[in-house]
């Protein structure tokens, strides 16, 4: 059992927010997860004269609220400038000073769309269907004939990598009149919703998350592997680290399931099969179960989206494909932190905010 410890010090001390944000509208789009801010411009805070305190604060809200909308078109914000917010979130938070953004592994496939400029940017990951069957037409399972099974779409971004991302930010170009939205699950809050026994049961789990499409892709295409990735761990071809089904997020220092269920999640480490599969199914079964854990993005052309995927699952809807002439296009830049890790000073949420338990 890992148990918190009031005798050890958390690793990286808790942020606290400075007020630096209080002149923007927003509306909390559930009491327990997500944030929305109606008219901000990122473009504004990234040019400000305290950009740096007002991205800092921002990276304090995100972490605490899981995700952050940004209502308002987001689209007079530069490549360079998305890049160089999402980096300076990650920055600011204290991530490790050798890390820096993601580098997309496939960015050498000639099925890598360019961006709406007509750019490439081995930072930038274009969010295209179409492009997406192309570079991952090696995936394992992908010619089923089976219904859709959407539990599959949940994931934190890169959690393939030793060193997966911190924090992604998502504009999207051009969306449908309907379909398409993304759903952001809370890990704090399912960790929460697990009994005491069974979470202190999931502290001593690891779970390996393999992605071995990206080797493949690299084999079908006769390219290398983009490498590093952001950061000098995140090296070579082998996409399978080991991860702590529970971690601690760095900027609060709260518990969060992580490496427990979604895409890149292959098994839980040391316990029989059948256990494997039951620990995933539950897990799952706490996401289906418990909506009232998930915020829901409705895209509209320009927003944007900023979340932590050290506390927070997300999942598209694939349904786009049902509106005749839809598109849905986006751009996104992930930064990279640092190895995942359980705290044994850290607590859950609800404990370190002296909430009742769920």
């Amino acid at each position: 059992m890992i148990a918190a410890d009031p005798d050890h010090e958390l690793r990286y001390k808790p942020m606290t927010y400075g007020g630096s944000l209080d002149h923007l509208e927003f509306v909390e789009v559930t009491p327990i997860i997500g944030r929305e801010y109606t008219k901000a411009k990122i473009k504004d805070i990234l040019h400000a004269s305290n950009a740096e305190e007002q991205i800092r604060d921002l990276a304090v809200i995100i972490s605490e609220r899981g995700v952050v909308f940004f209502r308002e078109n987001q689209q007079d914000l530069t490549v360079d400038e998305l890049k160089e917010f999402t980096d300076l979130v990650g920055k600011l938070s204290g991530r490790p000073k050798e890390n820096g953004l993601h580098v997309h592994p496939l960015y050498r496939d000639p099925g890598n769309i360019p961006m709406g400029n007509g750019e490439t940017d081995e930072n930038i990951y274009v969010i295209n269907s179409e492009a997406a069957k192309k570079l991952y037409k090696t995936m394992a399972g992908k010619d089923s004939k089976e219904p859709k099974n959407l539990s599959r779409e949940w994931h934190s971004d890169a959690t393939f990598e030793i060193c997966p991302s911190d924090f992604s930010c998502l504009i999207m170009e051009e969306t449908p009149p309907h379909g398409g939205d993304t759903l952001w699950c809370s890990g704090y809050e399912v960790y929460d919703r697990i009994s005491p026994p069974m979470r202190a049961f999931l502290d001593t789990l690891t779970a390996t998350c393999a992605q071995p499409v990206f080797r493949s892709a690299c084999t079908a295409g006769g390219y290398e592997v983009m490498s590093p990735r952001g950061s000098p761990l995140n090296v070579g071809d082998e996409f399978a680290p080991v991860h702590p089904v529970v971690r601690t997020n760095r900027q609060t220092g709260w518990k969060s399931i992580f490496a427990g269920v979604g895409l890149h999640v292959t098994k839980i480490n040391d316990v029989y099969e059948y256990e494997d599969r039951m620990i995933r199914e539950y897990i799952m079964i706490l996401i289906t179960l418990n909506h009232d854990c998930v915020a829901r993005m409705h895209w509209t052309k320009g927003a944007a989206a900023i979340w932590n995927n050290s506390c927070v699952w997300h999942a598209a809807t694939p349904d786009t494909h049902l509106v005749e002439g839809a598109v849905r296009t986006g751009i996104r830049a992930s930064s990279i932190g640092e190895q995942p890790y359980l705290d044994p000073a850290s607590t859950s949420r609800r404990e370190a905010l002296g909430l009742p338990r769920a």
